[in-house]
């Protein structure tokens, strides 16, 4: 009965946002994962590259990181980067998690983390067999506006996704996590009142598990 019972809950790799850590957002995602316990299991990855200049709350055992940078060391998403760094040492990294943690139902980014998401999701719904997910909740996201990420946003993205907006976001502007939304084939777009953070109040859970309840773990 137990094997069963854990067949039933959703595995999610979760990916965090620039600055963070896998245990940063595991901290910081206590009420959602409260609010998906018996529906869906949130497994942190930590980013490859550590931000240099540390942070506010730096830890030298636990620094903060970025999945790829607009230029040497810093991040800007409304940035059209000409020469981003990063990005292919973090989408290995990101398969080796799926392979080493797996199997694993889908996908929940948030801010960079979201924007990562995005592109495993294109890379995925082209068959990319290093990714296999079947799903996206995507937090605060945003396309990149790097040229050499263009080819991420070509074509509609057919994988199932729920972008979760923030409708006075001061990080990611909710009109750009909204352009987002409109890269994917029939997204749920899930607005809420608040800023840069993932939402897990009583109207926001309702959505995360109605979206949820379309997948069967393992399939």
């Amino acid at each position: 009965a137990g094997a069963m019972l854990e067949r039933m809950v959703l595995r999610l790799l979760a990916l965090h946002g620039y600055r963070q850590s896998g245990p940063r957002f595991r901290q910081r995602t206590g009420a959602l994962r409260k609010a998906l316990r018996g529906r869906a299991e949130l497994v942190p990855v930590s980013a490859p590259h550590t931000v240099p200049g540390g942070g506010e709350d730096s830890d030298g055992d636990d620094p903060p990181r970025g999945w790829w940078f607009s230029g040497p060391g810093i991040f800007e998403a409304a940035e059209a980067a000409a020469e981003p760094a990063g990005l292919e040492e973090s989408l290995s990294a990101v398969a080796a998690a799926l392979a080493e943690h797996g199997p694993f139902d889908g996908l929940l980014g948030f801010s960079q983390g979201a924007a990562l998401a995005a592109m495993v999701c294109a890379l995925r719904a082209r068959g990319d067999p290093r990714f296999p997910v079947g799903f996206a909740i995507l937090v605060a996201g945003f396309a990149s506006r790097a040229p050499a990420h263009r080819h991420f946003y070509r074509e509609p993205i057919a994988l199932p996704t729920l972008h979760v907006v923030g409708d006075t976001d001061a990080v990611i502007a909710a009109s750009l996590s909204r352009e987002l939304a409109q890269c994917f084939v029939e997204p749920v777009v899930l607005s809420h009142p608040g800023g840069h953070f993932v939402p897990a109040a009583a109207p926001q859970r309702k959505v995360y598990l109605d979206f949820l309840d379309r997948f069967c773990p393992g399939q």
